[in-house]
């Protein structure tokens, strides 16, 4: 049998139907979880169409390959209608996951997840963070694209954001930078249907969002009530996509929920399930079974097969471009896989005992030192780029006109940074370094947290990290936030006791997966004996050994250090033999087996642990802590630290209180 020509009546019903299918899928998920939002999943049921079988670049059989588009749903909310995007564009996701939606160990949780459900770029739900990962992923493709040509890297930034996202001041942080920097290729459709949680927008919203892009530097198209015509939001998404020297921003006005009787252009729209008597009614409008729950005819998918299919020829013939290309593969490759060139580790500096150094100046030795063996560093401050040790020397300046350079200037914008850092690491082709002062962590905190549930391999230079920042203040000088983030899961934290352990940190942080946090001093502090040779990489070791079986066990990390191994020297002194641990990581720590976490903290062996910061978190390793459960006060440094009780001397009395408590008892 013949099979009869597609007519463009024939496109235009089947693509309507599709659409009007996801829109099924988007209130039978959240119906069959009593739980998710599908409100704004229906109303953008057309863009997503349009998106996957008109514009991306995408290969549902190689959801990885590295010149795809990226496509951003920084609406986390609306999950539903990513899955169902992906679900009939045929990546690795059933129906069966569809039904699942919201349930345990599902591959369709509430909010996506990178690398938990295929065709998911980056981990989304708090809102702005997508917004910002976006610009750190159009800076990565520039970049790519500047170093190693058009012929492997040539793609486009997609995302979709809302209300919610740009109400956020991190999507206001990441707007500025983006048009600063002049990100071309970063194309955001702005979701204005009017409704948040609490109400209608104007509740709490009144700004002109065009004029504000505008006045950052955006392309703004506002392109009003087109959010059900596939051909202008194609033409739209188009014209966008055109621009190569600004970033775009396309202002859609949809109807939430469409075309529900009861619940479109409603604020209950946006997270409430329908009941079924609605979906029965909605489903009747829009031509569906209403007695069919999930249902997907063999006509959409057929249709979805053939123009995917389309989308990812570009696969195949950027393989064979990869293949003939005669750049330096080992390079590209090093920077795919964010690590070194083989023998990269011999370019870390040492240092040599009673050299005196901060381990924030160490730290961005270290950095620039591998600049060219590690090729996919890339970063730097949030206006602190020297003060953090983050200056990535001699690699060029991030900018349009010189979209190569490797060392880029967040400005004061820590909440866009940390979340750009996560869209550059999470693209692939950078290993992203981001400083500020420790203290301003906690404007870093949500997106460091979503670092660590992603797993996505960054480093942070937070320097200034104790009271020894000194006359700034208690406003400057951090001393909740080392325990604050070791309570991250994931998030690896370490605190080098002087340069040598800086170097091996370094090593740390390149060699194994997921984010570190390296907590540096900004006073000079000396190089000790033993840091060189000790192993780092188990998260705590024994420096300081006495002759004779230690009565105590000293642990200290970063800068006070030195001062428990100048103490155990005072307690010989009065025959108390002393064990020093240095404890730069109690992450890898935790991790070793625990016959060797034995045999550096011996089992009925005072313990003592000393940092300039909280208490907390401390007994699960020692008996007794010298801690500041208080905030610091303005004074030079080294005095805050003395009057705080961080002098060898105070060390070795509360010491030997311990010993002769635990000697009696």
């Amino acid at each position: 049998m013949t099979k009869q020509p597609v007519t463009e009546q024939d496109q235009t019903d089947i693509e309507r139907l599709a659409v009007n299918v996801i829109k099924g899928l988007a209130m039978d998920a959240p119906e069959a979880a009593k739980s998710g939002h599908q409100g704004t999943a229906m109303a953008l049921a057309p863009l997503a169409h349009v998106l996957y079988t008109r514009v991306l670049r995408h290969d549902p059989a190689a959801p990885d390959w590295p010149d795809r588009d990226r496509f951003v749903l920084s609406a986390g909310h609306a999950s539903i209608l990513l899955y169902s995007a992906l679900h009939l564009s045929g990546y690795d996701l059933t129906l069966d996951d569809l039904r699942a939606f919201r349930q345990w160990e599902s591959r369709t949780p509430g909010h996506p997840e990178v690398h938990h459900t295929p065709g998911v770029e980056v981990t989304t739900g708090p809102l702005g963070q997508g917004f910002a990962n976006g610009v750190g992923m159009a800076i990565a493709e520039r970049m790519l694209r500047a170093r190693f040509g058009s012929e492997i890297t040539d793609h486009r930034v997609y995302a979709i954001c809302s209300d919610g996202d740009l109400m956020e001041g991190v999507s206001h942080e990441a707007a500025s930078l983006a048009g600063h920097l002049g990100l071309g290729r970063l194309i955001y459709v702005y979701d204005d249907n009017s409704v948040t949680i609490d109400g209608r927008t104007d509740l709490t919203l009144s700004d002109d969002p065009g004029a504000r892009f505008r006045s950052y530097g955006w392309h703004v198209d506002e392109v009003g009530e087109v959010a059900d015509d596939l051909d202008a939001l194609e033409s739209a998404l188009n014209r966008a996509a055109d621009e190569e020297d600004r970033p775009s921003l396309i202002i859609l006005q949809s109807h939430i929920a469409s075309p529900s009787p009861e619940w479109t252009d409603h604020p209950k729209a946006h997270g409430n399930p329908f009941d079924a008597d609605e979906i029965t009614r909605t489903k009747e409008l829009l031509g569906l079974p209403a007695d069919q729950s999930f249902w997907v005819p063999e006509e959409v998918r057929g249709f979805y097969r053939e123009a995917v299919a389309t989308r990812a020829a570009a696969h195949a013939e950027w393989e064979e471009r990869f293949n003939a290309w005669d750049g330096d593969k080992a390079t590209w490759d090093a920077c795919q896989r964010a690590v070194g060139l083989p023998n990269w580790e011999q370019k870390l500096p040492t240092w040599s005992a009673g050299q005196s150094i901060a381990t924030r100046v160490a730290s961005n030795e270290c950095l620039n030192a591998l600049v060219d063996v590690v090729p996919g560093l890339v970063g730097g401050g949030a206006d602190l780029t020297g003060n953090s040790g983050s200056t990535v020397s001699d690699a060029g300046v991030q900018s349009a006109v010189d979209p190569a350079g490797r060392q880029i200037y967040f400005g004061v914008r820590e909440h866009a940074m940390g979340s750009v850092l996560n869209g550059l690491a999470l693209h692939g082709g950078a290993l992203p370094v981001g400083g500020t002062f420790l203290v301003f962590s906690d404007y870093m905190r949500p997106a460091v947290r979503l670092a660590a549930i992603s797993q996505a391999k960054v480093i942070y230079s937070w320097s200034h990290d104790s009271v020894g920042v000194g006359e700034d203040g208690p406003t400057h000088q951090p001393v909740e936030h080392v325990a604050s983030l070791r309570a991250i899961p994931g998030l690896r934290v370490i605190r080098p006791a002087d340069a040598n352990e800086v170097t091996q940190a370094w090593k740390v942080a390149i060699d194994l997966p997921g984010p570190t946090a390296m907590i540096l001093s900004r006073q000079s502090i000396p190089v000790l004996d033993g840091t060189a040779t000790g192993d780092l990489a188990r998260g705590a070791y024994v420096l300081v050994d006495p002759a004779d079986n230690p009565r105590l066990v000293l642990i200290g990390t970063g800068s006070e250090v030195h001062v428990c191994v100048d103490a155990a020297e005072l307690l010989a002194d009065q025959g108390i033999p002393a064990r020093v641990v240095s404890m730069p990581s109690w992450e890898l720590f935790a991790d070793q087996p625990d016959d060797y976490r034995r045999r550096v903290l011996p089992p009925g062996i005072p313990r003592l642990a000393v940092e300039a910061g909280t208490s907390f978190g401390w007994e699960r390793w020692a008996e007794a802590s010298v801690s500041i459960d208080r905030f610091g006060v303005s004074a030079p440094g080294h005095e805050v630290l003395q009057r705080l009780g961080f002098t060898p001397q105070n060390v070795a009395a509360r010491a030997t209180d311990l010993v002769s408590g635990a000697e009696q008892s």
